[in-house]
């Protein structure tokens, strides 16, 4: 339940990105649009609980705004993503993309009023790098620290990159299987892979009579 809490927080935090101006800091960022997606749940969350493909939807127009998935796929894949093809990066890119779309969105009905903690950060005018820290109160539980990877564009955007869910990498916790994968079965049978979870759990979306 933590796991899902987090992961549908992060998912949370980073949408509505027309409602905060590009220079927004990341900060910023995160606490301007958090209150906007949360809302949004709390008002819909019967109409999303009856058809996950609105809720889908929902999280694939307004997450990919703020989050460089061509880097987290990068990242993810290590020193396979040199030999890897364009055509088999931009496969991998668009998959990864939908799998973590369709694995957190869900994770958004989770939502029960957690209060989120902004912890201080100075952010200089040379910083092209930071991390946003933040902590979710749990109520009588121990905080979940969520930390936020941020880096600077060359049009001076702020995209995250990778968050840090109670000391655990996202993409540090991917690449571990999926390297593994790529050396076992090849770049090919991965995409096809998570092609294939992507698949049935759209399937399994469909909307309710």
């Amino acid at each position: 339940m933590r796991q899902l809490i987090s992961l549908m927080l992060l998912l949370a935090l980073f949408t509505t990105g027309n409602l905060v101006r590009a220079a927004a800091t990341p900060q910023e960022l995160v606490r301007s649009t958090a209150d906007v997606i949360l809302t949004e749940i709390k008002k819909n969350r019967e109409l999303y609980a009856q058809d996950n493909t609105r809720l889908y939807k929902m999280t694939e127009e307004k997450v990919l705004l703020h989050f460089d998935f061509k880097r987290m796929s990068q990242w993810v894949l290590g020193l396979a993503w040199r030999t890897a093809t364009p055509d088999q990066r931009d496969r991998f890119s668009a998959e990864f993309r939908d799998l973590l779309v369709a694995t957190y969105s869900t994770a958004l009905l989770s939502y029960k009023d957690q209060e989120i903690i902004y912890l201080p950060m100075q952010l200089k005018p040379a910083d092209d790098d930071v991390v946003v820290k933040t902590e979710i109160k749990q109520g009588g539980q121990p905080n979940i620290p969520i930390h936020y990877s941020f880096y600077k564009t060359p049009k001076g955007e702020w995209k995250v990159y990778d968050i840090t869910i109670e000391g655990v990498s996202l993409v540090t916790n991917y690449r571990s299987v999926y390297v593994a994968k790529v050396k076992d079965k090849g770049m090919d049978a991965l995409i096809a892979e998570i092609a294939n979870n992507n698949r049935q759990k759209r399937a399994a979306a469909v909307a309710k009579p």
